[in-house]
């Protein structure tokens, strides 16, 4: 297996991986703040919704376009001001998978010499295809580890999944 197809393959399971840690909550846990962090559970999902939907875009343009720019955004603003606390869980839930799923599809008919094409970070300069879906599929395992660790707090442990093995 190419180490493109592996690639691609770890951001394809990454709406059930989300699913599986979130599966079996309450709203009233999902919305409580039982740390690491200062997010609810249901606000770290809206924002890997966000992100993940903003990473795509990033995606998209360097696959388009000559060196497109790629603009940061500012998490914790995101979260406030458009009042994640308040989301529905069934909604981030199926924005991700849908933009994962949309986003695969790109990523397949892409070719190997695309994974190589780059644009420029507003905060972090250039950029490669590769490192943009490495950085998608980090930041989900990243933001796992403290959703597990919440529902640890909150006596709702399960057993981790991540996309990548976690050693």
């Amino acid at each position: 297996m190419s180490a493109t197809k592996e690639l691609i393959d770890r951001y394809a399971i990454g709406p059930a991986t989300l699913e599986y840690a979130v599966h079996g909550l309450t709203d009233e846990q999902l919305r409580a703040h039982p740390g690491p962090g200062a997010w609810s559970i249901i606000e770290l999902v809206a924002h890997l919704a966000d992100a993940d939907c903003v990473i795509a875009d990033r995606i998209k343009r360097t696959l388009a376009e000559p060196e497109p720019a790629l603009l940061g955004f500012d998490e914790t603003a995101w979260n406030d001001r458009l009042r994640m606390r308040d989301a529905s869980l069934e909604n981030a839930l199926a924005l991700f998978r849908a933009n994962r799923t949309w986003t695969e599809g790109v990523l397949r008919r892409a070719d190997d010499a695309d994974f190589k094409r780059r644009g420029v970070h507003s905060e972090r300069g250039p950029v490669a295809l590769a490192d943009l879906v490495v950085g998608s599929v980090t930041h989900l395992d990243h933001h796992l580890k403290f959703l597990y660790a919440k529902r640890a707090n909150l006596r709702t442990a399960i057993q981790p999944r991540y996309s990548y093995p976690i050693v």
